[in-house]
């Protein structure tokens, strides 16, 4: 379980909030309108009606004992800015921020910002998903049953062949694709070599990726 913090719950902080949520992750929300504050404050752990521009607010809410801080202010680039700066001043590990335009993105890049985003609903639980998971770099929701998953290979199964770790068994995933460096390996044979830094591309229902997740 990680701790997340979602500073502004519009749409796209609302989408990164609730599906971190379901994931079972602590989240905490801040956002200076008292109505998205409302609408969060029973299906989140925390949600608090407050402006995260006021270096206090990030001291007293204890965000930078956060792992995760997800900046989902678009429109007002001055705030964004601003708030980003100070969760990356206060050693929040990973922050994530969304941009409005190229511009914003340079300049968030500038300041520090880990990840930089151009959201849409989809790509809020794409996010969820990768920042809920150590081992997770991206998510598609092909259908609302069916989920593909690109994941880091675990360190223990380097050397090993599809064959050997049984992943459709195992945890009823379909390894579609290996990506190693700037390679693709499609449809991989059960004899395939796993090696480090491979990045696996795996299909399933959406239980099925939960519980994967859940051990990984």
């Amino acid at each position: 379980m990680k701790q997340v913090a979602i500073i502004g719950l519009g749409s796209f902080g609302l989408s990164v909030a609730l599906e971190l949520t379901r994931l079972g992750h602590e989240v905490i929300g801040v956002d200076t309108d008292a109505g998205h504050v409302a609408a969060l404050a029973e299906h989140i752990t925390h949600a608090v009606q407050a402006d995260a521009m006021d270096e206090t607010v990030v001291k007293s809410l204890g965000l930078r004992n956060c792992d995760v801080a997800v900046v989902a202010i678009g429109e007002d680039v001055q705030a964004s800015l601003l708030i980003s700066m100070q969760l990356k001043e206060a050693g929040v590990p990973l922050v994530i921020a969304k941009a409005k335009d190229n511009m914003h993105a340079l300049i968030l890049n500038k300041i520090g910002v880990d990840r930089v985003v151009f959201p849409e609903r989809d790509m809020g639980i794409r996010l969820a998903h990768m920042i809920g998971s150590f081992t997770i770099t991206d998510f598609f929701e092909l259908t609302p049953d069916i989920h593909l998953i690109e994941f880091l290979l675990p360190q223990e199964w380097q050397g090993k062949t599809l064959r050997d770790i049984n992943l459709r068994a195992k945890s009823q995933l379909t390894i579609v694709a290996v990506r190693r460096g700037d390679s693709m390996v499609p449809a991989p044979g059960a004899d395939e070599v796993l090696q480090s830094g491979d990045l696996l591309m795996a299909i399933g229902s959406r239980e099925a990726v939960q519980r994967f997740q859940a051990k990984h």
